[in-house]
């Protein structure tokens, strides 16, 4: 896999950050994001910090290795995951990297994907915080929401921030992949947020953007009093649209050859 040097992985990381901690994706010190820089390294939001004013300083660049290892520990107490929190950081004197970078190191583990973003939008938390989170991850409504946020999102029931919600999204993204035969481009936090992941970071913005129209739309279709929902064919056709697949390589910031 061939990887962004750490200036523009940061750069771009930035970017979206800004875009992220807008009152229409997160307020004060919610949401959080990462970008892997190599095989041995990433970068994730430091634990405090806010997105909208994100800085250089407030990304810590943290180890697989020292971070992977916990999801596979039974049971770790709250002190060990802060020293394994600071373990983790290639500069020791660098911040305190976010609880939820456990979830940031295995996602960055998948095959294509190179940045993650976290957001809590109020539209979107609408619908997680009610009944409707299954349908409105499991079926899709218009062609745009296909195109960037795949044929189906992946719903994770609430599970405590940090290591243990890694582990659940670890366990249901691997049964989600054996299912459909492919990763999730979103994944739907219930009670909690929004992921999604991508192989740049404008991959991510753009099926942030999308799950927030698309949550913007449920709910506005439900207050209408019903919800039409494209069928499997009609979500498949668009999946696999050749014209569609070369506009998603646009839109993720791709050469169009």
């Amino acid at each position: 896999m061939a990887y962004l040097s750490a200036f523009a992985v940061q750069s771009r990381l930035l970017d979206i950050s800004h875009e992220f901690g807008s009152a229409k994706f997160s307020i004060l010190g919610e949401g959080n994001t990462s970008g892997r820089l190599d095989e041995e390294t990433f970068v994730v939001k430091a634990s405090g910090s806010n997105l909208e004013s994100l800085t250089k300083l407030e990304l810590v660049t943290c180890r697989f290795d020292k971070l992977l290892p916990s999801l596979d520990q039974e049971e770790v107490s709250e002190e060990a995951i802060e020293d394994v929190l600071l373990q983790s950081r290639v500069l020791k004197n660098s911040l305190k990297p976010s609880v939820e970078t456990f979830f940031h190191a295995h996602l960055l583990t998948i095959p294509g994907v190179k940045f993650v973003g976290h957001t809590h939008p109020i539209p979107v938390n609408q619908i997680l915080c009610s009944g409707f989170g299954k349908a409105f991850g499991e079926e899709r409504r218009f062609p745009d929401e296909v195109v960037c946020c795949g044929p189906k999102s992946l719903l994770i029931p609430y599970e405590d921030p940090g290591l243990a919600l890694a582990k659940r999204i670890r366990a249901d993204v691997c049964t989600f992949q054996e299912t459909n035969r492919t990763y999730p481009k979103v994944i739907l936090l219930e009670n909690h947020g929004l992921i999604t992941v991508g192989d740049s970071a404008e991959a991510v913005r753009v099926a942030m953007l999308m799950t927030v129209k698309a949550a913007e739309i449920f709910a506005g279709a439900q207050a209408l009093g019903s919800i039409i929902a494209m069928s499997p064919t009609e979500v498949s056709r668009i999946e696999s649209r050749l014209d569609e697949e070369y506009r998603r390589r646009i839109l993720h910031g791709q050469s169009s050859g």
